[in-house]
Formats: C-alpha cells, structure tokens, sequence
C-alpha cells in the first residue's frame, strides 16, 4: 500500500523548532511494533512517524495500520539500509527538516528521542549513543573489540571523540537527509558504519547524546558467540569499503553555494 500523498499536519507544540519524521524500519515486528508505536505515541504525540515495512511475511503491516500510522510497504526485503533510504526519500520529497531512526522492536526510549534531536543544534548527524556513560546496555567478546575499534578509528575521521559508531539511533538534519538520498548502502553495517564514514567525508559534522538501551519488547535476541566472530570481520570489511567510496559533493546532495 503507498503512503498518504501529503502527511497530516504536525501539531503547534512541535511546529516552532523543526519538522521531524520518526523512521522506523520493520521486518516481521508484529509482537513488538504494537506496543512501540503505542508508547511513542503517548510521549510524543507531535511528531510524525512513518514506518517502512520492509517485505514482512507476518502481520506487521497490518498492525501498524490499525494504528493509523504512515506505512510505506516495500515489495520485498531490503535490510536495514533499502528501508532507511526509502525513508530517507519520502522525507525529502515531503520536505521535513529532521529525521530520526527508531528501531521497531522498542529497544529505543522515545524518552530520549528529542534529545537526540536536540544534538542537530550543533551538528548534522546526531547518534544516540550507548556507550556514554548513561545506562547498563553492555557489548562482550568480539562484537565490543569491533565497536571499540570502530569508535576510535571513526573519531579520527570526524574528529570529535565518538563512543558508539554502530548505533542506529541516530537523527539527521536536511544535510543528512540529501546525503543519505545520494548514498545510503543497503550492504549489511552499510546503514551505520559505511553511510556515515562517507557523510563524514562528505563534509558532514557529526555529534553523540547518550542514551539507555532497552532489551527488545518481543522476539529473539540475534546475539551469540559464531554470530559476534562474523560481526567482527564485517564490521571491519564495511569500513574498508567506506573509505574507498567517493564522497559526496554538495552539488550532488543539490545544496547551492
């Protein structure tokens, strides 16, 4: 089903500052996007959201449009990052100010959301981050040894200190949004690592706000010994190939000087 032509009004307590859409990807949350739609409806009721059901086989679209939430159904599964872009466009062409990513499975406190926002005061891309000294979220064995390589590394490129590079929670100005229309990877770690080396290196500043991770609401932790070896070596191989893309130039993002 297409989305809505034109998206509803937001409200006047959130019209001052910046329209924001809440994107949040979905493959086959229908025990967990109930609940999360829900709850952030209740804590920000101003903001638009917009699901991107990314080719569910379960009854997630379903729920959401019990809802009366935007659902933007894609044919078939894409990742994490064929979501995030589509999101990304639908943005642009309805002309919203901000974005922000918030996962379907309620692991992200919509008690945090503007302030991750709030961090587009003084940067483009604003990361929620969990390794900030806030909150108990905790990363073992190889899957920490990558976040903590990964952190370092990618502060040199930003430079600025980054404790969290592979957090999907994470807000974009209209910057952000035409960069991420021009190069948004649908490779996987491609919509965190990859996506935003190449903005960095594009020109695009960068800041964190911490944040507390909750476990998921519903379904299975993906999380095991084999499973965190392979993060390991892709999260390494997704930085490689970011630093070997061209960066994007503001005339491709379509920013006059």
């Amino acid at each position: 089903m297409p989305p809505s032509p034109e998206p509803a009004p937001l409200s006047p307590r959130a019209a001052p500052s910046r329209r924001c859409l809440v994107i949040m990807p979905a493959w086959n949350e229908e025990e967990a996007i109930g609940p999360t739609l829900d709850e952030l409806s209740a804590a920000l009721p101003e903001l638009d959201v917009l699901v991107v059901d990314d080719g569910s086989t379960d009854r997630t679209a379903a729920v959401v449009e019990s809802r009366g939430v935007r659902l933007l159904r894609l044919p078939y599964n894409l990742g994490v990052g064929g979501a995030m872009r589509a999101g990304y466009k639908y943005a642009r062409r309805f002309d919203y100010d901000a974005t922000i990513q918030v996962d379907a499975d309620g692991q992200h406190d919509p008690q945090d959301i503007l302030a991750v926002i709030d961090g587009l005061d003084r940067a483009d891309i604003s990361i929620g981050a969990r390794f900030a000294e806030r909150g108990t979220y905790t990363a073992r064995g190889p899957r920490r040894w990558a976040m903590v390589v990964l952190a370092s590394v990618i502060s040199r490129i930003a430079r600025t200190r980054l404790t969290d590079v592979t957090s999907g929670f994470r807000a974009g100005n209209r910057r952000a949004i035409a960069q991420y229309c021009e190069h948004y990877p649908a490779e996987y770690l491609g919509d965190t690592i990859d996506s935003l080396v190449v903005a960095v290196r594009s020109g695009l500043t960068v800041t964190q706000v911490p944040v507390e991770m909750r476990p998921r609401q519903a379904g299975t932790p993906s999380n095991n010994p084999w499973k965190a070896a392979v993060y390991l070596v892709r999260s390494f191989f997704a930085l490689f190939i970011a630093m070997t893309r061209r960066a994007v130039s503001r005339e491709d993002r379509g920013e006059v000087s």
